[in-house]
């Protein structure tokens, strides 16, 4: 009796199973060979004492420079800060008061939330601020 042969697509099928599977076994051989390689170059920047060195540079990372800081170090003392404030005020108006140019708006928002949180401050609208006395 003779045999039925498969449908052009699932002939395509059974090709692309079989491409892919040498794919999936290709990708696995490099994976390994990647991480033997990585494990062998971290052996020897240990060795050469250049443990800060990036991968894929010649060039051992040097540390960043510093930014330079303005002023003292002391905290902040952010009551004082919401002393010095309007009664209504907005976000960028903590900028204006003194040591606090150069400060992340994170840390400023993160004050604004703390001043919410405690009651000494409440939220008007929209990036509009109220002390409460």
């Amino acid at each position: 009796m003779p045999r039925k042969s498969a449908s052009p697509f699932s002939q395509l099928q059974q090709h692309a199973r079989k491409l892919l599977a040498g794919l999936a076994g290709e990708i696995r051989s490099r994976k390994s060979e990647l991480d033997r390689l990585e494990k062998e170059f971290e052996q020897l920047t240990g060795i050469a004492g250049l443990r800060g060195v990036a991968r894929g540079s010649r060039r051992p990372v040097t540390k960043p420079i510093p930014a330079r800081r303005t002023g003292s170090r002391k905290r902040i003392n952010w009551a004082q800060v919401l002393a010095r404030l309007p009664q209504e005020f907005k976000a960028p108006e903590l900028r204006k008061v003194r040591g606090l140019k150069d400060k992340r708006a994170s840390e400023l928002f993160a004050a604004i939330m703390r001043w919410i949180d405690s009651g000494t401050v409440k939220k008007k609208s929209r990036g509009v601020y109220l002390k409460v006395k």
